[in-house]
């Protein structure tokens, strides 16, 4: 899993919302909206984000220590995490405020074609973050569904960013809708429910991140297709009769740790069981980089010994 890939996605959406928020804030001033304003504050909370990501990447490089021997990793992890909360609390929560407060005390836009101008800018250069997002996901995601890919990516920083985006692109037609319509029908409730909806948007997409990054930070296994890699690179090892149990599990999303209890034959001498799970450590390094760290048991298959 490609720590460049995330990187470029991270500064390409980092350097897109920035520029976003700083034209939004301008735009509420000028006119106004509470659409524009959520917006505005969504933006500068996918900022906040994609630093929180790059700082998340910077401590998962430590070295490992006597108090982490696995080493920091799940860094990376923790800090998608709390860029979920972020997204909540600092997006979803204010917009939904915000929102209520319009609709309950609404007020007139002025200027709202600045507003309109403002938010086709920002869906051209939020729709670069997406499509550099989806760019460099694509080789991790291979023939299954961007949903899917989602779930089941070990890499905490793509999902994030593509749910950030596609969450921005489509919150962005909402505060379109709700300016639009403010300015078609002479209403300003419209642009409340507009924002009530972007505050909605946010709050499911930063529930789905929440449960998808403690998943990863309590500790996710292998794969299935990893499963299965491992398992055969076992298996096909000489001496190694067969495969008694297989334990796996993501420290961070380039390290996997990889615990097995392999069965040898009686006969077998102590030098030739020690060149067996040299030989095992290797084929499974093979077989999925990703393996970096592998503890191998060897043990008699009693249940040959039973059966005979």
């Amino acid at each position: 899993m490609s720590t460049s890939a995330s990187t470029r996605a991270i500064l390409a959406a980092l350097a897109a919302n920035a520029g976003i928020a700083a034209a939004k804030f301008v735009g509420f001033v000028v006119t106004g909206s509470s659409s524009m304003l959520a917006e505005a504050v969504h933006s500068v909370a996918d900022t906040s984000n994609q630093a929180l990501l790059l700082f998340g990447q910077r401590a998962a490089r430590k070295q490992a220590d006597a108090l982490h021997p696995f080493g920091y990793g799940r860094s990376r992890y923790f800090w998608s995490f709390v860029v979920a909360l972020v997204l909540f609390t600092l997006g979803a929560v204010f917009a939904l405020y915000e929102g209520y407060h319009k609709i309950v005390h609404p007020t007139e836009l002025t200027s709202p074609a600045v507003a309109l101008v403002i938010l086709a800018v920002a869906i051209t250069l939020e729709a670069f973050s997406f499509r550099t997002a989806v760019v460099e996901s694509r080789p991790l995601k291979g023939s299954g569904s961007w949903w899917r890919f989602i779930r089941n990516s070990r890499n905490p920083e793509l999902p994030v960013v593509l749910l950030e985006d596609t969450g921005a692109l489509i919150g962005l037609v909402f505060a379109l809708a709700g300016v639009g319509l403010t300015t078609a029908t002479s209403n300003p409730v419209w642009d409340g429910v507009g924002t009530i909806a972007i505050g909605l948007l946010l709050g499911v997409i930063a529930t789905i991140l929440m449960v998808e990054m403690h998943s990863l930070l309590i500790g996710e296994s292998a794969t299935a297709a990893e499963v299965e890699a491992i398992r055969a690179a076992l298996e096909n090892t000489e001496h190694v009769d067969r495969l008694i149990h297989l334990r796996t599990q993501y420290l961070g999303p380039d390290e996997m740790l990889v615990g097995a209890k392999i069965a040898v034959g009686p006969e077998v001498e102590l030098a030739t069981v020690a060149a067996t799970i040299d030989a095992a450590e290797a084929n499974i390094r093979a077989a999925v980089p990703a393996a970096r760290v592998i503890y191998l048991e060897p043990d008699l298959d009693r249940a040959r010994s039973r059966s005979s």
